[in-house]
């Protein structure tokens, strides 16, 4: 069985969702996982926004808009007057829903409530498509077996546990079909795994049912060496490993989520990477093989604060680094980069959330200096122990651009810079025409 997973985009009309269902429906079994529909996650954000606000009238006004619109997707999804009372009992549910937990204080228990109605609806409505044009489907509630500890971890054994036991209750099908995105925890309350987390579902259910593959589709071809949207001239990769994805996709390259590749390395699952749109091309593979040495792409990931704590107390002393990456632990903040010598150190941070009290904390060790707005640039592929001079190569590539921090040796995969966010598509620009082209 393959697990194909399909965004908001790909199911964000009446046309697309026809496309999805003439695509999926070769005879062949598979487990189809459903974003909301384009939009509705970012209309049920703004509703949940107005309501911590305390401003119930222009989220209800809001409710009232969203509702309509799925009214009219109804009319024009469906043929049959029973499938069109079937939509519109989903809908129904749905924002009833919605109006239930917006009517008293609202917390965010609540809020994680409203955002999984878009969800339930795309893939309430998408199966009674299916059913209605003859197809042997099912529906899986994924708030019956997705799960999430305690840490926000997804629970990999409680999924499969449980998926099992939900396909065997509803039956045997072609075609099943779930949400993607939602889950419970471990208060069993309605949760989610952040934007993007269709992603990680389709490749969690994947390692749950030791899949023969799971595709992931979007509204384009596959992973591209460099960003299209900065860049000319980019191309598309192949093939990829599971460790470079994983770089790529941490360090920036929006097309999958952060933590989509784990579970099917976990299992060595391929994954492989399609454009709705564009049905017939490959797209990239991702497979615990590596393609060639050098490099494959390059991603950009914004919104980096880089502190330097510079303190002589380092100097010659053992304990230093472990009581300034406590400080981060304590206040749950992860460091992507790191750089030190003998006196000082270096690191970078995208969540400033807790960065007041961590720099409160960080002066009691030494002066401490902080550079916002900053962008960290990586370049991945099969680098380390086959490309000998690679850094000269990339400080070579970078002249004249004022580079902040720089990473290398700590993967094979991986060589990072930290650049002015400022500078960053003349990053972007000279990797691919210094490097990237030869």
């Amino acid at each position: 069985m393959k697990v194909l997973k399909f965004g908001g985009t790909s199911v964000g009309s009446v046309e697309n969702m026809n496309a999805v269902m003439n695509l999926i429906t070769d005879g062949k079994k598979k487990l189809v996982v459903l974003s909301a529909m384009s939009g509705t996650t970012n209309a049920l954000v703004e509703i949940s926004d107005y309501l911590h606000k305390k401003n119930k009238d222009v989220a209800r006004a809001q409710i009232g808009k969203l509702e309509l619109q799925y009214k009219e997707v109804v009319s024009n999804l469906f043929k049959e007057e029973a499938r069109k009372k079937e939509g519109l009992q989903i809908i129904k549910k749905c924002f009833e829903t919605i109006r239930q937990e917006a009517s008293g204080a609202f917390d965010q228990t609540n809020e994680q409530a409203i955002l999984a109605q878009g969800e339930l609806m795309s893939t309430g409505l998408f199966t009674q498509l299916m059913l209605e044009n003859g197809y042997n489907t099912k529906l899986l509630p994924a708030l019956d077996f997705m799960r999430i500890d305690a840490e926000k971890s997804a629970d990999l054994h409680a999924i499969t546990v449980n998926i099992e036991k939900v396909m065997k209750e509803v039956g045997d099908a072609d075609y099943y079909i779930t949400q993607g995105f939602i889950c419970r925890n471990d208060k069993d309350e309605i949760d989610n795994l952040q934007r993007g987390g269709s992603d990680y579902t389709a490749s969690l259910i994947g390692a749950a049912l030791y899949a023969e593959e799971i595709q992931i589709w979007t509204d384009i071809d596959g992973f591209h060496n460099n960003d299209p949207r900065y860049v000319s001239n980019t191309k598309k990769i192949e093939q990829l490993s599971f460790n470079e994805t994983a770089e790529l996709a941490y360090f920036g390259a929006k097309i999958l989520h952060p933590q989509t590749v784990l579970p099917a390395k976990l299992h060595n699952i391929p994954v492989r990477l399609k454009n709705t749109m564009n049905p017939s091309d490959p797209g990239t593979l991702i497979t615990s093989e590596t393609s060639g040495s050098g490099i494959k792409a390059v991603a950009a990931k914004d919104g980096i604060t880089a502190i330097k704590v510079r303190s002589d107390r380092m100097l010659m002393a053992y304990g230093f680094l472990k009581s300034i990456f406590e400080i981060f632990e304590f206040f749950k903040t992860p460091i992507d980069m790191i750089s030190t010598s003998e006196v000082a150190v270096s690191l970078t941070i995208d969540n400033t959330s807790k960065l007041k009290d961590i720099l409160k904390e960080l002066k009691e060790y030494g002066e401490v200096l902080v550079d916002e707005e900053q962008t960290i640039i990586c370049i991945v592929g099969d680098i380390i122990g086959e490309e000998r001079g690679f850094a000269s190569k990339v400080f070579n590539a970078l002249e004249g651009i004022p580079i902040r921090m720089i990473s290398y040796g700590g993967s094979r995969h991986n060589i990072s810079v930290l650049v002015p966010t400022a500078f960053k598509q003349k990053t972007l620009q000279a990797i691919s025409d210094n490097l990237l082209e030869n």
